[in-house]
């Protein structure tokens, strides 16, 4: 029996794309959840072997569902990382006459989507209401559902292939140069091919009362040559000002470097919490449509 990924549903979501282009060595089933949290949580249960989750937008920045999840809720290692382009379109349900903008009433998508085409919305459906969904599948199937109804949503290509559903306009995202990160994670290591690109990322919490203490962490990198290509900082939920910073560092955990930092790191009295070790793949963009 072929294990199961676990992906954000309905079908037809980026996430659902996403998990069929990571280059897996084996089959595996996609099972749908209805959130991000409920793919985190079934593959911490052992419903799932696995799961693919959004992590970052380079328009909109982190999926903080996904990240404070991972810091907080579950021991989950990361143990790929795919950068995706993504399109967004919006779709509305056929009719003999389609919808003009003027005649859309609501927009209805996931809220990640919603945000990569705000300028898009501004200038095209001011007047709309905006309604955020769990996912721009559920939005698509929501609008199909309702045809007599002055709707639309913003989701993938493939929401047109899987719902009754026609383009209003294509390739809608405010910035071309749009890419989403999406993690697959469990417990147990899977088969991958090796990838031009290595990276480990981990979480650092600081101690309160060490003033200066991020600075002498990014030191402890810069002087060994290891190269850091995102910080950022999330909330402890301790209280105001507690926070923990998720750093990714360009490349494999090592015999070497990478220990001897973490060292130098815990002997500032830093705890640090390794979150993945993984190759990272990028999807390269296809050629875009212009209607």
């Amino acid at each position: 029996m072929a294990k199961q990924i676990a992906i954000l549903g309905p079908l037809g979501t980026f996430t659902e794309e996403a998990a069929r282009s990571f280059p897996l060595q084996q089959e595996y089933h996609l099972k749908t959840f209805p959130s991000i949290v409920d793919v985190l949580a079934a593959v911490s249960k052992d419903e799932v072997e696995y799961g693919v989750v959004p992590l970052e937008n380079s328009i909109e920045g982190s999926v903080t569902s996904t990240l404070d999840w991972l810091l907080h809720e579950v021991e989950l290692p990361i143990l790929a990382e795919l950068a995706m382009p993504i399109s967004q379109h919006l779709v509305v349900a056929p009719r003999e006459q389609l919808l003009s903008f003027a005649e859309i009433k609501k927009v209805v998508s996931h809220p990640q989507a919603i945000a990569q085409c705000r300028n898009f919305l501004q200038e095209h459906l001011p007047h709309a209401e905006i309604e955020y969904m769990n996912s721009t599948a559920t939005a698509a199937q929501y609008v199909s559902a309702h045809p007599d109804e002055p709707l639309a949503a913003i989701g993938p290509r493939l929401t047109t292939e899987i719902y009754p559903l026609v383009f209003a306009r294509q390739n809608i995202e405010d910035y071309q140069n749009n890419f989403t990160r999406f993690v697959l994670v469990g417990k147990q290591p899977i088969e991958l091919p090796p990838s031009e690109r290595e990276k480990t990322t981990v979480q650092v919490t600081l101690p309160e009362d060490f003033p200066g203490a991020l600075y002498q962490v990014l030191a402890v990198f810069a002087w060994r040559k290891i190269n850091l290509s995102r910080i950022e900082s999330r909330p402890t939920k301790k209280g105001l000002g507690s926070y923990h910073f998720v750093i990714d560092i360009e490349q494999r955990m090592d015999e070497v470097l990478m220990p001897g930092a973490f060292a130098e790191i815990e002997a500032l009295g830093c705890q640090v919490r390794q979150l993945g070790t993984y190759p990272a793949y990028l999807q390269q963009h296809t050629v875009k449509e212009t209607c």
